[in-house]
C-alpha cells in the first residue's frame, strides 16, 4: 500500500503512519483505503461553527466537528477520512497541517454517524516538522460511543488534532 499523494511534510507523514497505525490495531488482515481529504477554514469570533465530511459506500459514515474558537485571524484545518477495505472501520482525523493553532477553543466535538468510536484521542499540538503530536490530558475529553468532546471547566481552550477510528454500528453491518 502506497503513502498518500500529495504534499510531502510532517503532517501528512504523521497523518499516514496515524492510519496505519489504527488499521493494525483494528486487524492485520484489514488495510485502509487511500484518505479523502478536505481542507476548511476555523474561523474565530466565539460563534458555533460544524464542518463535515462523509465517506464510504453511499457516504455510508460521516465525521462532524463543532466548535467554537476566540483570537486570531481564520487558520485552515484539514479533515481526513478513511476506510478499511471491507468497510466496516472508519478514520476521521481533524488537524491543524501547521502543527499548533492559535487559536482559543471555548469548546470542541467531533462525532461520527454510522459507526462507534473504538479510540479517540485529542492533542493539544499536532506534529510538524520534527516535532511530535502532544496530547490532551484525559481529564480535559471525553471520548462517548459517538463523539471526543472538550471537558467543560477541565479543558485548557488548546485543540490543534483529533483522531478516531470507529466501527461500523450494529445496524450498519
Amino acid at each position: 500500500m502506497a503513502a498518500p499523494s500529495g504534499r510531502r511534510d510532517g503532517s501528512s507523514a504523521s497523518l499516514w503512519a496515524a492510519l496505519l497505525l489504527a488499521a493494525v490495531a483494528l486487524s492485520s488482515a484489514e488495510a485502509v483505503s487511500e484518505p479523502t481529504t478536505v481542507a476548511f477554514d476555523v474561523r474565530p469570533g466565539g460563534v458555533v461553527h460544524s464542518f463535515s465530511k462523509s465517506v464510504g459506500p453511499g457516504d455510508k459514515y460521516t465525521c462532524v466537528f463543532t466548535y467554537a474558537s476566540q483570537g486570531g485571524t481564520n487558520e485552515q484545518w484539514q479533515m481526513s477520512l478513511g476506510t478499511s477495505e471491507d468497510n466496516q472501520h472508519f478514520t476521521c482525523t481533524i488537524w491543524r497541517p501547521q502543527g499548533k493553532s492559535y487559536l482559543y477553543f471555548m469548546q470542541f466535538k467531533a462525532e461520527v454517524r454510522g459507526a462507534h468510536i473504538e479510540y479517540a484521542m485529542a492533542y493539544s499540538k499536532a506534529a510538524f516538522e520534527s516535532e511530535s503530536d502532544i496530547p490532551l490530558k484525559k481529564e480535559e475529553f471525553e471520548v462517548t460511543k459517538t463523539a471526543v468532546a472538550h471537558r467543560p471547566g477541565a479543558f485548557k481552550a488548546e485543540l490543534s488534532k483529533l483522531v478516531i477510528v470507529a466501527k461500523a454500528s450494529h445496524n450498519e453491518l
